[in-house]
């Protein structure tokens, strides 16, 4: 039997590129939120879950942060997907043709010198990938789509421009999700630790928190702040350190940052994608 990994978004969606080049033996299943996503591998429905966490461009991805710690699942692996933005067609259209280009609107800023350039204006949809369906379903030649290739592919249109975003280094980190956590694993690069943590009432409590840290020489590559349960006095913090738990810098640490919280919880324990040094 298949084993599927869910996302959220369209078929064609970055998303489901991150499950074909991540995970290509899995069969993808598509989902319309991230909590219909977590709730899919909750359920069994799905075995893992992929799921986007930060772009190079945009920062984080909205929500997420406050998902993962409640979502009951386990980080296991992370992928880094460079998003290339294409500018597709209906069969035979060409681009001195198309008038408008559809897409997302995190995807519509990154490409707008080409879109002045060639005098099209572009347009909102909710979906990179359901803007595919929908000129596909139009056949209409003044109709684009910005989206991937893979979205092409799926929807019949033709590829009129290849890698039009202004910025060419465009990359979206996904972390890839399981019911059950895998401490075992050591691999062949780093590995990587992700968790969140309140910091104690206390003054100088967060610089205390962080001083395990620098002293033991744990490189910590992530540090976000945001609130919880709607009270500016509620602060959660969600961090990325290089290193396992059973590593004995890092065992350190973790145990000086207890004195110092009042809750700390590991999300997963997974090797460093080998594309993240070159980031």
């Amino acid at each position: 039997m298949t084993q599927r990994i869910a996302f959220q978004g369209e078929l064609g969606a970055y998303s489901h590129q991150a499950c074909k080049e991540a995970r290509p033996e899995m069969e993808a299943l598509a989902c319309r939120t991230f909590e219909d996503v977590i709730a899919a591998v909750r359920s069994g429905e799905a075995e893992l879950a992929m799921l986007p966490v930060e772009n190079s461009t945009y920062g984080r991805v909205a929500d997420i942060h406050r998902l993962l710690p409640e979502s009951g699942l386990h980080i296991i692996d992370e992928a880094f997907v460079r998003v290339h933005i294409n500018l597709l067609g209906v069969p035979g259209a060409q681009i001195a043709e198309v008038t408008d280009a559809w897409s997302h609107l995190v995807l519509l800023p990154q490409c707008s010198g080409f879109l002045r350039e060639h005098g099209i204006t572009g347009r909102l949809s909710t979906d990179n990938a359901r803007a595919a369906k929908d000129v596909a379903a139009k056949g209409d030649k003044t109709q684009a789509a910005l989206a991937s290739e893979l979205a092409g592919e799926i929807y019949g249109l033709d590829v009129l421009a290849r890698h039009i975003e202004d910025h060419d280094r465009n990359t979206t980190r996904f972390l890839v999700m399981s019911r059950t956590p895998n401490l075992d694993r050591r691999g062949d690069t780093k590995m990587v630790t992700t968790f969140v943590f309140r910091v104690r009432n206390i003054p100088a409590a967060l610089y205390k928190a962080m001083g395990g840290f620098a002293t033991n020489g744990v490189n910590m590559t992530k540090l976000e702040s945001y609130m919880v349960d709607g009270s500016f006095t509620a602060t959660q913090f969600y961090s990325d350190i290089e290193g396992h738990p059973e590593d004995a810098n890092v065992k350190r640490a973790l145990d000086e940052l207890g004195f110092f919280t009042s809750e700390m919880r590991v999300l997963g324990v997974y090797p460093a994608d080998p594309n993240r040094p070159a980031l």
